[in-house]
């Protein structure tokens, strides 16, 4: 498939669209900052800017003409693994989180029996100086939390157990 021909599946919120090369190609782009754009395609133009990125996740947080989007964007691979049944890790039941490195415990957000929905904090580890925050990539409930404030972990070690 040439890249001319791929079509990106985009969920904005509760809306779906679809995308390909021809489309980007008629937009205009104008990078007003970092974080700032507009957009001008068929005659309208609009003001969007970017709040948040997650690129490995391909999800994007983006504030259009005042209103927030919450987008995952998908290429033609992600679209055919969805349809295989291999998609997101909400399809996964991850049981466990694990530290990520080696570091210091210095927060937990959580508490045991907690209901906690995928992009909650589960706790903060301070590694090299900097304080990382634990998120979680599925809805769950926290069957136990293996650690505790100020607690040295290593890498791989559990962190907090899941039901």
């Amino acid at each position: 498939m040439s890249e001319s021909t791929k079509t990106y599946k985009v969920k904005a919120n509760d809306f779906v669209f679809f995308f390909d090369q021809a489309t980007i190609d008629a937009a205009d782009f104008f990078k007003k900052s970092p974080g700032e754009f507009n957009l001008i395609m068929d005659h309208r133009s609009v003001n969007a800017r970017l709040l948040e990125a997650d690129i490995n996740g391909k999800k994007i947080k983006l504030e259009v003409d005042g209103e927030s989007f919450d987008m995952e964007i998908k290429d033609p691979l992600d679209q055919m693994l969805d349809s295989m049944g291999f998609s997101s890790a909400s399809t996964k039941h991850i049981k466990e989180i694990k530290a990520p490195m080696p570091g210091l415990v210095l927060d937990i957000a959580v508490k045991e029996g907690q209901e906690v929905k995928e992009g909650d904090r589960i706790l903060i580890l301070e590694a090299m100086k900097m304080e990382n925050s634990i998120m979680i990539q599925t809805n769950a409930v926290i069957k136990r939390i293996a650690v505790t404030p100020g607690q040295a972990v290593d890498k791989g070690q559990v962190l907090v157990e899941l039901e």
